[in-house]
């Protein structure tokens, strides 16, 4: 990592040089700097962020608030068939134009959502921008949604699911967010199994206008200027004006769903109420994760270092998985531990878990072990904004919600000031908070949340 004074600018010099490009003779000569990012916030609530680095390669992503927990009872779906219906045809290209048009380009378009936001981004040589622009703008401000294409997109759906679902850890992330929330926050990520081949091109539409509005949205470059996107937002997502459809707070609850399914192996989380984005104890919560440990840092290694591991294995006398679990969202977050055992322990590993972290609540802290995981956080933190994606998830990410931008410099600093007591009143309000958990596998020596 690069960083040795503020600025976005001083994120990578791992650079070229566009207009050293054009005149070879000049590459050894001339050689431009990348430029401190710029924020701008249009009257119509669009905010327009760029970061011109001068990479060969640029990356421009519209961040909208339209995450699952938008949906209402009578929507649900409608987020996951957004993220699979980005290629089709729309009022101003079709799903064949657009196709053809990014691989001549050599171009990529992606389409990713959280609870929060959708995001649609496109890489691209920076000589296409113009051209790529193009289509990003259409799938975002003018798709149609023909009947037949969202009737094609039921296969891909059930599939998409599938393919996630193997992976035991989605399934618990899911069960969790429901079991945690009342509404909002528990709307899944993806499609229900009885809605899919059920979502119209009538409800993709209502939902488009409900909440792809310029208030709504954040248009962020990487390697393109500022003005050219400034230009770009003001034209062409100036499309519909109003704060849309009204945010509804989360409300935390606490509950648990258990999923008895025989597998020798059990996947359990327990969490209470954590911290929101933005919030004063969101980096306690960020360090308390790494105190307790958020997983192995070698690779097929074991994360015999961290609290929960050292606490398990004393309890238990053999190690297990198990990891502390942190979200925050704009309202609202969830904290707690995350464990993989044997069906026959797993009671004994979930309690050990809890207790380590109740123990930290009481004060079993050292200093020592605040340094440590300020430093894994500062490293988990930088290593994710090194590349592009990361940073313009991290900038847009922070745009979208606050309409600035926070720099890693800054960032660190505030990581670093958090003392041993935040971390302890984080550990307390886990202890004290109402519980969720969310369980799958043999789950006969499994707790329930009420025994813990």
């Amino acid at each position: 990592m690069r960083l040795v004074t503020p600025g976005a600018r001083y994120l990578s010099r791992r650079l070229y040089s566009a207009k050293a490009a054009k005149r070879p003779e000049a590459a050894v000569s001339v050689r431009l700097h990348p430029e401190e990012l710029e924020i701008t916030k249009l009257p119509n609530g669009l905010v327009i962020a760029s970061l011109e680095n001068y990479s060969p390669a640029s990356k421009i992503g519209v961040f909208i608030k339209a995450g699952s927990r938008y949906e209402n009872a009578n929507s649900l779906g409608v987020n996951h068939v957004l993220r699979l219906a980005s290629n089709l045809t729309t009022k101003g290209a079709s799903s064949f134009k657009i196709t053809r048009g990014l691989e001549a380009a050599g171009a990529a378009l992606s389409v990713t959502s959280t609870r929060e936001n959708i995001v649609y981004s496109v890489e691209c040589l920076r000589d296409y921008v113009d051209t790529v622009m193009e289509y990003l703008i259409n799938v975002t401000t003018a798709p149609e949604f023909r009947r037949w294409e969202v009737a094609d997109l039921s296969g891909r759906i059930k599939l998409d699911k599938a393919l996630a679902y193997q992976t035991p850890q989605i399934s618990i992330l899911e069960n969790l967010h429901a079991a945690s929330y009342r509404n909002t926050l528990a709307n899944s990520l993806f499609c229900p199994d009885y809605r899919i081949g059920k979502v119209s091109p009538d409800e993709l539409q209502q939902f488009v206008q409900n909440n792809f509005t310029s208030a709504r949205m954040a248009l962020v470059g990487l390697g393109v200027s500022h003005s050219v996107l400034k230009q770009v937002g003001e034209h062409f997502l100036n499309i519909r004006s109003g704060s849309g459809s009204a945010a509804v707070k989360a409300q935390y609850r606490g509950g648990e769903v258990r999923e008895q399914n025989g597998d020798d192996l059990v996947h359990a989380a327990i969490v209470a109420e954590g911290a929101s984005v933005g919030s004063p104890e969101a980096n306690a919560f960020n360090v308390l994760q790494h105190v307790l440990g958020a997983g192995p840092y070698i690779k097929r290694g074991s994360n015999t270092s961290s609290k929960l591991s050292q606490a398990v294995t004393k309890a238990t006398s053999q190690p297990f998985d198990v990891s502390a679990f942190n979200a925050n969202y704009s309202d609202s977050g969830i904290f707690g531990v995350y464990t993989i055992s044997q069906a026959a322990a797993a009671g004994d590993v979930i309690k050990a878990a809890v207790n380590q972290v109740k123990a930290i609540a009481q004060g079993s802290i050292t200093e020592a072990d605040i340094t440590r995981a300020k430093n894994q956080l500062k490293s988990h933190y930088l290593l994710s904004v090194e590349n592009s994606s990361g940073l313009l998830n991290e900038i847009g990410s922070q745009a979208l919600s606050s309409g600035s931008y926070v720099s890693p410099a800054a960032a660190t600093q505030q990581i670093d000031s958090v003392t041993s007591a935040d971390v302890v009143n984080a550990a307390k309000k886990f202890a004290s908070g109402t519980k969720s958990l969310a369980a799958s596998g043999n789950l006969e020596n499994t707790p329930f949340v009420s025994d813990l």
